[in-house]
């Protein structure tokens, strides 16, 4: 059973996720809250798997949160378009994805799963597009403590790809590439996937790709 705490200042988006996820045989929504304290509070007493956060709420926004929940919590991070100057700094404080409020069911259900299992929500391409223009603006981590091959599968990790999809394009088993990721994460203080590829633009291994 995956536990679940919804964050969000607004009541009927609160009501609305609540309901979706109830439909859902292998979630329990265990907590609610209106604000980031509130959600630090309810997180403490209910010690959820994860934590649907909004961004912009009163007394304590929700980045200042997620930096502030323990490391049991996941934390996937509620966004809307007009609003994706936070992701970055969302993700820096170790939110393991995003959704937009408009995601549809279907998509909620995968990104909880996923999320909720250890994976990072590595979103669509536009996600990646965003962190890299905000990376090139702020350049914080340094990859010249990496090996070759490691420096290659932090590259395709910011591509997006999965660890059998690596493997398939470096030729190698998936363990390796598993023990790869694991060696990046480590030597780069990084806790999974998604914070890899904010360092991958930080660091100007990865080149942003502008929107038109």
């Amino acid at each position: 059973m995956i536990r679940i705490v919804i964050a969000d200042d607004h009541p009927v988006v609160r009501s609305a996720f609540a309901d979706l996820l109830a439909t859902q045989p292998d979630f329990a929504v265990v907590g609610a809250a209106s604000d980031g304290a509130e959600a630090v509070r309810v997180c403490a007493r209910t010690t959820p798997d994860l934590v649907l956060m909004d961004v912009r709420m009163p007394v304590m926004d929700g980045i200042e949160a997620t930096r502030r929940l323990s490391a049991g919590a996941r934390v996937l991070i509620l966004t809307t378009f007009d609003l994706d100057e936070y992701v970055y700094d969302a993700l820096r404080a170790g939110a393991s994805g995003f959704l937009l409020k408009d995601v549809t069911a279907e998509r909620l259900f995968d990104a909880v799963r996923v999320v909720a299992a250890g994976e990072a929500l590595l979103a669509p391409t536009v996600t990646r597009r965003l962190i890299g223009e905000f990376a090139q603006l702020r350049p914080k981590v340094s990859v010249e403590g990496l090996t070759p091959r490691e420096t290659q599968v932090l590259r395709l990790i910011a591509e997006g790809l999965s660890n059998p999809e690596i493997a398939a394009r470096l030729t190698v088993t998936e363990e390796t590439v598993k023990t790869h990721v694991s060696r990046v994460l480590n030597k780069l203080g990084l806790r999974d996937r998604t914070q890899a590829v904010v360092a991958a633009y930080e660091s100007g291994l990865v080149v942003p790709r502008f929107r038109a």
